[in-house]
């Protein structure tokens, strides 16, 4: 006979499924990805390998983490860095924007020197 299991069992049983399920879904575009594209970021450029290659992310460039076709056409690869900030910059956009690849122009970035000779300026 099976054991009946309590309601705290059961919620811990269907979030370590569903944790294990969104890993595997993870990991296998991840995969994937690296497999079909060169090692580089398409918005800065930048080559990485061994160790620094878990600092290369699969961005989906509808935005929808779901749609995961085995061609590859909605991902590119981005740097930790670039792929914080293609989703900063676009965070209330539904997805309607694309990401600079490389070779194009990168998104303006703020700078923290912009109005530095103004503020260095003694009256």
């Amino acid at each position: 006979m099976k054991p009946i299991e309590t309601e705290a069992q059961k919620k811990a049983r269907i979030s370590h499924e569903l944790h294990r399920d969104v890993e595997i879904r993870r990991t296998s575009y991840r995969a994937r990805a690296l497999k079909l594209f060169p090692h580089i970021c398409a918005s800065c450029g930048r080559e990485f390998d061994g160790k620094r290659l878990r600092e290369l992310t699969v961005h989906h460039k509808d935005h929808d983490y779901h749609n995961n076709p085995n061609d590859g056409s909605n991902w590119i690869l981005l740097c930790l860095y670039c792929h914080d900030h293609e989703h900063e910059s676009h965070a209330g956009d539904a997805g309607q924007s694309k990401p600079a690849l490389f070779g194009e122009a990168a998104p303006p970035v703020a700078n923290p020197f912009e109005n530095l000779d103004q503020l260095l300026k003694r009256d």
